[in-house]
C-alpha cells in the first residue's frame, strides 16, 4: 500500500524546467535510494515530497496523518533546538511525543489516578513505542554519530556547523517517522558514524528517502533506487547493485538505438539527394516526409563525463621521484603560535565541510592559549614511497587534515623530522571550501593562475564539465559541486608526482567520482589522501594511514582489511607499539625521549617555498629547497634488518638499479642520433632525462650501500 504518490508533477524556475511530468510511489516499508548527477532536482523532490514547496503542475498525494521528517544537506536547526540547555536535551526532544506521553504519566502517578482507563491506555503506547528506553537510544544516537560524552552536556550553541548537522540528524532519528527524507546525510559524517548510520537505517521499520552521492552508503541501506535524469525521474527495482546493472542495460541500448536513428538519418537524406539528382520529385517528397518524421534522438545532457587529463596542461607529465617520497620520524603535527594566531575560526563558521575534523583542534587551541603550541597527532614513524597509493582514515577531529597540511607545507611540523624525497612534485586539494579562489569568473580563476591563452583555458576548463557561457560564472555563486571541480582543474594545471587530497570526492555527483576513481586508479602518480568515501578507499588505495587517539600508524591493507582488523583488535597505539619493536629493537621511539627541537626553527629537514594560493592547491618542488638545508649529521649506526625484510628491500634496489641502467643506455643511445641533435626541444629533453636518471642511479646506489651495512 501506498503511503505516498507524486503524480505529473512539474516544477518550474522561470523558463528553467527543473522537473517535467514526473510520477512515483513510496510504500510503507520501502527504503530508496534517489540518485542523479547535481543539478538534476534531488534536493527540490524531497521539499516537494515534504510539503516545503508546491509543485506548479501535477499533486502529491499523502497518506492522511503521515508522520514525515527530513534533513536537508545543512540542516538549518530551530530556535528550540539552539536554546536547549544541553545537546542531550536538545536531541531528547525530537522524541516530543514521548516526552508528552512521560509527562501525562508522571502526573497521573502524582495525582494517583493510575488505576483509570486514561493512565493504562498512554502507558501501553508509551511501551510499544520504546519509551521506556528512551535515554538509551538518546545515548546511542549520540555516541554513534560520532559526540563525546564530555560533549553531551553542553550547550548546542557551542557546536560547529557541521556538529549541529549531526546533532539535527541524532534527533530526526529518534522522532522516528513514518517516513524519513535524507538529503546528503552522510556530508558530516566519520567511517564510524557512517557504519553505525547504516546499521540503524537498515534496522529501522519506517519508510525511507535518502538523496546520496555516497554508493557504499546506498548499497547499505536501499532496496529501490530512484534516478533523476534530464528532468525525469526513472525508478528501478532492486538494491544499488541491481540499479547498477539496469542502468548499464539501458544506456548500452539507448545508444544503440542512437546509432541506429543516425544510420536511418543519413540513408534518406542520401535518397533525397539521389531522387532529386534524377528529377524523381514524388519520390524526393516521400523521403523527405519520412526524415521529418525521424527525428534524431536527443544526447543525455547527463551523459557529459568528467576527463581528468593524463598530463598536466603545463610542462607535460611529471619527473619521476626517487623511491623514497615522504618520510616522517618522531613527527609531532598542529598549530604553533604563529599558525593558530594566523588561523580563522572554523567552530564559528557553520555549515563549513571541514568544521567536523577542525573544531576540536580549535577549541584545544582555545584552552591552550595564543602562547602555547597546540598539538593533535604524534607520528612515530610513517614512509610513503613512489607508486603508493595510501588513504589516511581516522575520525573527525583526529588530525588527518593536520597531517596532510604539514606534509604539503601549509604548517610548520611541531617537533621531529619530515622529509620529502628528491624530485618530488606536489600539488595540493584542500578541504577548506571557504578559502577564496583568485579571479571573477571560473576562466578568470584559470588564467590568474597560469599566463595562458582564453582558447587553452577554456579547453582545459572543458574537460571538467565547464563549456560555453559556464566558464563565465563567477566563483562566489558556484554550487558546491561546481566549485569541487574548478579546484580539481586548478589542480592539474602544473605537472605533479604527489598528489595530496583532502576529501576529494566532495560535492562531486556519482558520475564525477566514479571518473575520479578510474583517473586515480591508473595515474602513475603517488597517492595520500584524506577521505571518508570507502568505495574510494577501497578501490584505490592499497594501505592506509589511522590516525586517532592522538597517533598515527601504518596499515597494509585496504578499508575492508582495516575494519575486519579493528573488529579482530587491531588499534593505532598496538600499531605504533609493534612498529617501535621492529625499527629499534624494541627501544621506544617516543618523541618525549628524544631531544625536542624548537618548534619552527630547524625542527624539520624539509624546506618549500609558500603555495601562491593557500588552502586550495599548492605546487613544490621539494629538491629546489636542498641547497638551503644545512649539511646533515653524520648517520648514526644502521640497525640490522630481518633477513625478510633486507631480501625483499635489496630485490627492490636491485630492480631499480637494473631499470635505471637500462634507460641511461637508452638515452645515451639517443643522444648520438642525428634526428635529436638536429632538434632541440628534443635534446633538451634527452638531456634533461639523462640526467635525472644519473641522480636516480647514483641514489640508488648509495641506498644499496646502506642496505648492505644492515645486512643481517
Amino acid at each position: 500500500m501506498s503511503i505516498l504518490r507524486v503524480e505529473g508533477v512539474v516544477r518550474e524556475v522561470g523558463d528553467f524546467v527543473i522537473l517535467d511530468h514526473v510520477d512515483a510511489a513510496i510504500a510503507a516499508g520501502d527504503r530508496v535510494g534517489l540518485v542523479g548527477p547535481n543539478g538534476a532536482g534531488k534536493t527540490t523532490l524531497l521539499r516537494l515530497i515534504a510539503g516545503l514547496d508546491e509543485p506548479d503542475q501535477g499533486q502529491i498525494h499523502r497518506k492522511r496523518h503521515l508522520h514525515l521528517a527530513m534533513l536537508s544537506q545543512e540542516a538549518h536547526v530551530d530556535t528550540a533546538f539552539i536554546s536547549a540547555p544541553t545537546l542531550r536535551r536538545a536531541v531528547r526532544a525530537g522524541a516530543s511525543h514521548l516526552e508528552e506521553i512521560e509527562e501525562t504519566l508522571r502526573r497521573l502517578e502524582h495525582e494517583g489516578r493510575v488505576t483509570e482507563p486514561e493512565y493504562e491506555r498512554l502507558q501501553h503506547e508509551f511501551d510499544v513505542r520504546d519509551g521506556y528506553s528512551l535515554d538509551q537510544r538518546v545515548e546511542a544516537a549520540l555516541s554513534g554519530l560520532g559526540f563525546e560524552r564530555d560533549q553531551w552536556d553542553r550547550p548546542p550553541t557551542n557546536l560547529s556547523g557541521g556538529e549541529q548537522t549531526r546533532a539535527a540528524l541524532a534527533r530526526l532519528l529518534l522522532s522516528d517517522p513514518e517516513l524519513l527524507l535524507l538529503d546528503e546525510p552522510t556530508n558530516h559524517l566519520d567511517l564510524g558514524a557512517l557504519e553505525w548510520l547504516e546499521d540503524h537505517l537498515s534496522r529501522r521499520h519506517g519508510s525511507l528517502l535518502v538523496a546520496s552521492h555516497d554508493r557504499a552508503f546506498l548499497a547499505a541501506t536501499v532496496n529501490r533506487v530512484w534516478e533523476l535524469r534530464d528532468r525525469k525521474l526513472t525508478p528501478f527495482r532492486g538494491n544499488y547493485s541491481a540499479f547498477l546493472r539496469q542502468r548499464e542495460a539501458r544506456d548500452v541500448l539507448a545508444a544503440r538505438e542512437a546509432e541506429d536513428r543516425a544510420a536511418e538519418i543519413a540513408r534518406e537524406q542520401e535518397l533525397i539527394q539521389q531522387y532529386r539528382s534524377q528529377r524523381k520529385h514524388g519520390k524526393m517528397h516521400e523521403h523527405e516526409a519520412r526524415l521529418e518524421a525521424l527525428q534524431p534522438l536527443e544526447k543525455r545532457r547527463s551523459d557529459a563525463r568528467l576527463h581528468l587529463p593524463t598530463e598536466a596542461l603545463v610542462g607535460g607529465t611529471a619527473a619521476r621521484s626517487y623511491e623514497s617520497v615522504v618520510r616522517a620520524e618522531g613527527l609531532v603535527v598542529g598549530y604553533g603560535k604563529a599558525a593558530f594566531a594566523a588561523r580563522p575560526s572554523v567552530a564559528a563558521a557553520p555549515g563549513i565541510t571541514s568544521g567536523a575534523d577542525a573544531a576540536p583542534n580549535a577549541a584545544a587551541s582555545v584552552a591552550a592559549g595564543p602562547a602555547a603550541d597546540v598539538p593533535v597527532a604524534r607520528i612515530p614513524w610513517l614512509e610513503l614511497r613512489r607508486g603508493d597509493r595510501v588513504g589516511i582514515v581516522g575520525p573527525n577531529g583526529a588530525g588527518k587534515t593536520t597531517l596532510l597540511r604539514t606534509i604539503a607545507g601549509e604548517l610548520p611540523p611541531l617537533d621531529g623530522a619530515l622529509d620529502l624525497g628528491r624530485n618530488v612534485q606536489l600539488s595540493y586539494l584542500a578541504q577548506l571550501r571557504e578559502m577564496p579562489i583568485p579571479g571573477a569568473t571560473v576562466l578568470d580563476a584559470i588564467l590568474d593562475e597560469l599566463p595562458l591563452t582564453p582558447g587553452a583555458a577554456r579547453s582545459h576548463l572543458a574537460r571538467f564539465l565547464f563549456r560555453g557561457d559556464d566558464v563565465l560564472k563567477e566563483v562566489t555563486a558556484l554550487s558546491g559541486g561546481e566549485r569541487s571541480r574548478l579546484e580539481l582543474a586548478l589542480l592539474f594545471l602544473l605537472p605533479a608526482n604527489l598528489l595530496l587530497l583532502d576529501e576529494p570526492t566532495n560535492h562531486l555527483d556519482i558520475p564525477a567520482r566514479e571518473a575520479l576513481e578510474s583517473f586515480l586508479t591508473t595515474t602513475t602518480s603517488t597517492l595520500l589522501i584524506v577521505s571518508h568515501d570507502r568505495r574510494l578507499l577501497e578501490t584505490v588505495c592499497d594501505s592506509l594511514w589511522v590516525v586517532d587517539d592522538g597517533l598515527a600508524a601504518p596499515f597494509e591493507g585496504g578499508y575492508r582489511a582495516w575494519r575486519q582488523a579493528i573488529a579482530d583488535g587491531w588499534t593505532v597505539e598496538g600499531a605504533v607499539e609493534r612498529e617501535a619493536a621492529r625499527l629499534h629493537g624494541g627501544r621506544s621511539s617516543q618523541p618525549d625521549r628524544r631531544k625536542t627541537a624548537t618548534p619552527g626553527a630547524g625542527s624539520t629537514s624539509m624546506s618549500r617555498p609558500k603555495s601562491s594560493r593557500p588552502g586550495t592547491m599548492s605546487t613544490a618542488v621539494a629538491g629546489s629547497a636542498s641547497a638551503a638545508t644545512p649539511a646533515a649529521p653524520p648517520r648514526p649506526p644502521a640497525q640490522k634488518l630481518s633477513k625478510d625484510l633486507y631480501r625483499r628491500r635489496k630485490a627492490q634496489i636491485d630492480e631499480e638499479v637494473a631499470r635505471l641502467s637500462d634507460r641511461k643506455e637508452q638515452l645515451e643511445a639517443a643522444l648520438q642520433d642525428p634526428a635529436v641533435h638536429g632538434n632541440f626541444v628534443e635534446l633538451r629533453r634527452v638531456s634533461g632525462e639523462l640526467a635525472g636518471v644519473n641522480e636516480a642511479l647514483a641514489a640508488a646506489e648509495e641506498a644499496w650501500l646502506v642496505l648492505e651495512e644492515a645486512a643481517p
